[in-house]
């Protein structure tokens, strides 16, 4: 049962989803020299994005993870570091215009936390990156 679908239209009536593209990691290609490029799949989805509680955001800090962070739920299964699946490392990235929130337009973040992991329905906790969506 998807209760994210079931509670998602009026909690979006108050904080509305809003689209974005997760870059999805699908591992490395290794250069000549042995250099390690990370690769990576776009995958349109419409996320909302919350304020951690500070519950939260005091166990990111016990695991050293600190800088702007949010909470992003959204339909799929996404992951933070998923070594039997030699996954993670994946990324949202909001592009301006079409109404996207001001704190969220042309930013990038990091996906950190893994809290809820469903088979149609995930909540992750996001940590803004320097550099800019391409």
């Amino acid at each position: 049962m998807n209760l994210h679908g079931t509670v998602s239209g009026g909690i979006g009536a108050v904080n509305p989803f809003v689209a974005a593209t997760i870059q999805q990691s699908t591992g490395y290609v290794t250069a000549g020299d042995g250099t390690r490029t990370p690769t990576y799949v776009a995958v349109p989805v419409s996320v909302q994005v919350q304020a951690l509680d500070a519950g939260a955001l005091q166990h990111l800090a016990e695991q050293n993870i600190s800088g702007v962070l949010r909470r992003a739920y959204l339909n799929g299964d996404f992951r933070s570091v998923f070594r039997p699946g030699a996954g993670g490392g994946d990324m949202f990235d909001f592009k301006p215009g079409g109404g996207m929130r001001a704190d969220l337009a042309d930013t990038r973040w990091l996906v950190v936390q893994v809290y809820e992991t469903w088979p149609d329905w995930c909540s992750l906790a996001i940590q803004l990156q320097m550099d800019k969506p391409t």
